[in-house]
């Protein structure tokens, strides 16, 4: 059985989780699935972007839209194409101030695409800019000033997960979750997305 720092932090992410998964709306999550199911109708590209770890998580969610069907792309990729009005923009921002992320959503928002944003603060900058927002948990308390005992003293500890480790694995989950909902509003089955699935990996 696992054990130690391992544990406990699996632990504590998990149960962060679960508590998230209530506090997410229902609302957000099903303007976010509209959006993306009137973008298949109409053949609209869909780029999905987010710096860092939360680029890892957006790309991820990219491979499932392409096996869904979806024009979809990844910002920072060399075939990228013009973003055009009416195209759609996923930007996954944990802070909502990712200058880069931030950028490319003003950029887009310019020539009209609409902009999804998954932050943990929908007063940010990207949140701002957003037609639609999901507002996903995250790490939202760091100590600094306070030494280990004065935090022990008044209860306040900082999460074993580092930086935005929770922000970035309650996405990945919501976005896989929103995946299955996808397949099932399109009608896909897991047979139709794994003959989308790239055939010449070794």
């Amino acid at each position: 059985m696992v054990g130690g720092f391992t544990r406990d932090t699996m632990v504590e992410i998990t149960n962060f989780i679960v508590k998230a998964i209530d506090s997410i709306s229902d609302d957000e999550k099903n303007h976010m699935i509209d959006e993306l199911l009137e973008a298949y109708k109409r053949g609209a590209r869909v780029l999905v972007m987010g710096a860092g770890r939360s680029g890892l998580v957006g790309k991820s969610f990219a491979m499932r839209l392409l096996h869904l069907g979806y024009h979809v792309y990844v910002l920072g990729e060399t075939i990228v194409p013009r973003i055009r009005e009416g195209d759609l923009v996923i930007a996954i921002s944990g802070s909502g101030r990712t200058r880069l992320i931030v950028t490319a959503a003003e950029a887009a928002k310019i020539v009209g695409a609409k902009i999804i944003a998954l932050t943990t603060y929908p007063d940010s900058p990207l949140g701002r800019l957003a037609d639609i927002i999901v507002r996903i948990p995250g790490r939202t308390k760091i100590a600094k000033e306070e030494d280990y005992f004065t935090r022990q003293i008044l209860g306040i500890h900082e999460p074993l997960a580092p930086l935005g480790t929770l922000f970035e694995d309650t996405t990945m989950l919501f976005l896989d979750g929103v995946t299955v909902e996808l397949m099932k509003k399109l009608g896909k089955t897991e047979e139709d997305l794994r003959n989308e699935h790239a055939n010449i990996e070794l």
